[in-house]
């Protein structure tokens, strides 16, 4: 059975990840894989990964640490349209949590959602990610993972 793991945004992929879509009605729930690249480019913090189910691209996911505190985020994930309802989202997401939290040697992760998306907030909850009281600038809803 294939696995889930990550490549790097280069120029052998790059118009493929951005012709990534999702289903109607999903559009308000995430940036456009162009505006994510674009915000990349002017920080080195991000880190803009395409999501691949053995040789199938299926996603796209961007993540960062930020500051001495080495706050990091799980600041965008999404699965293509033909790919959703799969399990692939759920699979995606938790190898992300062990990706980034070792490559950043951290024990917390933070992720926020958009009022309204009720699958993205079942999927995060069933992972363990707990909701901090918390909004951010935009109005999404904060949510805190520990790592164990």
């Amino acid at each position: 059975m294939p696995e889930i793991h990550f490549k790097d945004i280069d120029a052998a992929n790059n118009q493929e990840v951005r012709n990534l879509t999702l289903k109607a009605g999903q559009e308000t729930f995430i940036e456009t894989v162009d505006d994510c690249l674009e915000e990349a480019s002017h920080s080195s913090e991000w880190h803009p990964v395409g999501i691949y189910y053995g040789e199938a691209l299926v996603g796209f996911a961007m993540y960062g640490c930020f500051g001495p505190q080495k706050e990091t985020w799980i600041d965008r994930i999404m699965i293509d349209k033909k790919y959703q309802d799969k399990g692939l989202g759920k699979a995606a997401l938790i190898k992300l949590i062990d990706v980034v939290s070792k490559e950043y040697d951290v024990d917390v992760l933070y992720l926020s959602i958009i009022e309204g998306n009720k699958k993205a907030y079942h999927l995060y909850k069933s992972l363990g990610f707990e909701y901090t009281n918390e909004r951010d600038p935009n109005g999404e809803f904060i949510f805190k993972y520990v790592v164990r």
